[in-house]
C-alpha cells in the first residue's frame, strides 16, 4: 500500500497493490495497519458506509460536516471514473483554501482520506459511476454543509465535457466568502480537537 499526504492538511491518498491473474484483478482499498502508520492512529472508526451512482457530468459537492461531531470520511470509486476534489473549508488551517484533484477509479483501487471539517466534491467522469464513503460518523442532515461548486474563488477547473448536471442544494449553496461571513464553515482548531483519525 502506497500513502501520499496531500496538500491539504491531513487528508491521504491510499493507492493499493492492485493483483492480477487470469481471473481479473484483486485489490485492498482499505487497510488498517497502512492507515494507522500514515495517520499514528487511532484508526478509523466505520459507523456507516454509503454509495451513490451518477451519470457522466454529474458534480456533487463540495459537501463537508459542521463542527462539533464533524465526520471523517474514506472516498472510493467502485465502479466508473471519479475526479475528486479535496478543497480545505476549515478556518484557521495552515492550507484553507488549498484544493488537490486525485482521480479515482476501481481499476487503480485508490481511496481518499478526509480529515473532519475538509470539504470535497467529485464530478463522474463516466456513466453509471459509484462512488463508496466510509465514514466515522452516522449522517445527520443538521450537519450537512455545501460549498458552491463552481465559486470563482475556489476555481476546481473542473474538466470539460457535458454541462454539469448540479442538484438543487448544490446549485443554491453559498460561496467560500459567503459560508464564511454566515458562520458556516468549521474550524480547524475544533477539526482536529474531535479526533475522527486525525
Amino acid at each position: 500500500m502506497k500513502v501520499r499526504e496531500l496538500g491539504v492538511d491531513g487528508a491521504y491518498v491510499f493507492e493499493p497493490e492492485v493483483f492480477h491473474d487470469e481471473r481479473g484483478s484483486f485489490r485492498s482499498p482499505h487497510q488498517e495497519a497502512a492507515f494507522g502508520a500514515a495517520l499514528g492512529g487511532p484508526l478509523f472508526p466505520v459507523a456507516q458506509v454509503s454509495t451513490s451512482r451518477s451519470h457522466r457530468g454529474v458534480v456533487r459537492g463540495v459537501h463537508f460536516t459542521a463542527t462539533p461531531g464533524s465526520m471523517a470520511k474514506y472516498v472510493l470509486c467502485t465502479g466508473g471514473r471519479a475526479l475528486d476534489v479535496v478543497v480545505d473549508v476549515r478556518l484557521g488551517s495552515p492550507t484553507f483554501g488549498h484544493c488537490e484533484r486525485v482521480e479515482l477509479s476501481p481499476e487503480a483501487g485508490t481511496a481518499l482520506y478526509l480529515p473532519p471539517g475538509v470539504g470535497h466534491l467529485f464530478t463522474a467522469l463516466e456513466d453509471d459511476t459509484v462512488m463508496v464513503y466510509l465514514l466515522s460518523a452516522a449522517y445527520r442532515a443538521d450537519k450537512e454543509r455545501a460549498v458552491h461548486p463552481l465559486d470563482p474563488e475556489l476555481d476546481l477547473e473542473l474538466p470539460d465535457g457535458p454541462a454539469s448536471v448540479l442538484s438543487e442544494r448544490d446549485r443554491s449553496a453559498p460561496t467560500l466568502a459567503e459560508a464564511r461571513a454566515r458562520g458556516l464553515l468549521p474550524r480547524y482548531s475544533d477539526c482536529v480537537a474531535g479526533g475522527g483519525g486525525r
